[in-house]
């Protein structure tokens, strides 16, 4: 199949009730590129093509080492398309599969590149709104990326009947506000990213139901279970970061991804761990692109990734929260300075009207 007489498609990498992956051929700059093509039932939604253009189009603009790079988007046979850069590569939720967890050595610098990429896309603006391991791919080389941004918000779009099938195809990963159908802001994929380093760490959900309705209620009102009850030895500090992290209001939080990226970039460094080990995928099995995010498909049965275990680390380490720098809000301090002022001429207007009617 010839997308715009430009893209050959050459295999089909994933598929889902949204979309379909492919690998393909860009015969114009003679380039392998993975093609997102949109299923024809929303592709002919007049009020999703026109948000998924604008997405689209944003998506493009951000250029990032942790971010799947958009080249280009379109229209044809149909249906709706977007061509993304090519990663070998496995998506992180098919390395916990097959792995069961990650040490502390392994998920932090992993999660570090996650929150610099989804941070770069805050300071851009843009949210992302639904972060998952389905949408991080990681490259032999241990470079972890980011995809499909945008494709969620323009989801927003269709209809409500519609909105429940899509919408919630990854509830365990949404916000309380997401769930809730609240607008997202930085602090619901900061959100997310707490729910990914929780997987990571334990290798379970910090809420897991059978049923959508089921687990919004347990985002909005339960705790939790502390990840020290699945991994004994987890560092203090670490668990009270995603704690934190997993508190139901927004402003409990860190407020941005790269907020969360500097307070776990020096929990690492605090730990004085050797550098991140290097995942070793398995070249017989045929590089994996990003699923769609609806169906989480078991993937085909291939060798465990190999990684190479790290120097033992100490196992001891003081508490400490919160290490992010506190954000100034010059607003008050403006307010505040005006306010002292307004007060010492108020002082200096007494001091007048009492001498001029009690002279010495």
């Amino acid at each position: 199949m010839l997308l715009n007489n430009r893209y050959q498609l050459l295999e089909k990498l994933g598929s889902g009730g949204m979309s379909d992956v492919f690998r393909a051929r860009d015969l114009m700059l003679e380039r392998s590129v993975a093609i997102k093509v949109l299923h024809e039932h929303y592709s002919n939604d007049g009020a999703f093509q026109q948000r998924f253009r604008q997405e689209a189009r944003a998506a493009a603009n951000l250029s990032h080492p942790n971010i799947v790079t958009v080249h280009d988007f379109g229209f044809d046979h149909s249906q709706l398309f977007i061509v993304m850069e090519y990663i070998p590569g496995k998506d992180l939720k098919t390395l916990l599969r097959q792995r069961g967890r990650f040490s502390v050595e392994e998920a932090i610098p992993l999660m570090v590149q996650a929150c610099a990429g989804i941070g770069y896309a805050h300071r851009a603006g843009l949210v992302h709104c639904d972060v998952k391991p389905h949408n991080m791919i990681v490259t032999p080389d241990s470079r972890l990326k980011v995809t499909d941004f945008g494709i969620a918000r323009a989801l927003s779009t269709i209809t409500p009947d519609e909105k429940a099938d899509v919408v919630w195809g990854s509830p365990q990963y949404f916000s309380p506000e997401q769930a809730i159908g609240e607008a997202p802001s930085p602090a619901s994929d900061v959100y997310s990213l707490g729910v990914v380093l929780y997987e990571m760490l334990t290798g379970a959900l910090p809420f897991n139901a059978p049923t959508s309705e089921e687990l919004a209620r347990m985002h909005l009102q339960e705790a939790p279970i502390p990840p020290s009850e699945y991994v004994p030895d987890i560092p203090s500090a670490l668990e009270q970061i995603i704690l934190k992290v997993l508190s139901k209001e927004p402003s409990a939080r860190y407020r941005t991804a790269d907020q969360l990226g500097r307070v776990l970039l020096r929990f690492g460094t605090q730990r004085d761990t050797a550098p991140a080990p290097s995942l070793s995928l398995t070249p017989e099995a045929a590089p994996a692109y990003q699923r769609s995010p609806e169906v989480q498909t078991e993937p085909t049965p291939v060798p465990p990734a190999i990684i190479t275990p790290a120097p033992n680390a100490p196992e001891t380490i003081q508490p400490f929260p919160d290490f992010s720098m506190p954000d100034i809000d010059w607003a008050s301090v403006a307010l505040g300075l005006l306010a002292l002022i307004a007060w010492g001429g108020l002082v200096m207007f007494w001091i007048i009207i009492y001498f001029r009617y009690n002279p010495t």
